[in-house]
């Protein structure tokens, strides 16, 4: 399995933006340029996770985009999900009726189990725990550096 260039930047794109819930909305060009990523394609990316219910966005010079709710909250496997589409690792697994060998097919149970482990991973997953996994490893290279 691979992950789109659509879900790993969507992913830094919020968490970028729990790193900063609760201080306002942020602009998309900023996060653009802290994250290296083009706003274009960010901007494009925002509208399903806004859709969603996941990202708040308001208008003006005060305006940007901010989570609808607590990072903690919030779960890697939703993020990834409405930007990949279906997690289902073979079609087989999702729809047994794809596939005539589904009553005898090994292979598709280890799919099955490969595809539930990568689900509860991305669930145990909050952005929350991103922005603290993202503190320690700014730390260990803040002290590293001195």
């Amino acid at each position: 399995m691979k992950l789109s260039t659509r879900a790993r930047y969507g992913v830094r794109l919020m968490l970028a933006l729990a790193l900063n819930y609760g201080k306002g909305p942020v602009f998309l060009k900023d996060i653009a340029k802290g994250e290296n990523i083009s706003e274009k394609y960010l901007s494009l990316i925002i509208i399903p996770l806004r859709g969603i219910g996941l990202v708040n966005s308001s208008r003006g010079a005060y305006g940007g985009y901010s989570l609808a709710r607590d990072p903690s909250q919030i779960t890697l496997k939703e993020v990834v999900d409405v930007l990949e589409g279906d997690s289902c690792l073979v079609d087989c697994v999702k729809d047994p009726s794809a596939c005539p060998r589904v009553p005898i097919c090994v292979t598709r149970d280890v799919w099955a189990i490969i595809g539930g482990r990568i689900s509860e991973t991305l669930t145990s997953i909050t952005l929350d725990t991103l922005v603290k996994m993202n503190q320690e490893k700014t730390e260990k290279a803040i002290m590293h550096n001195i």
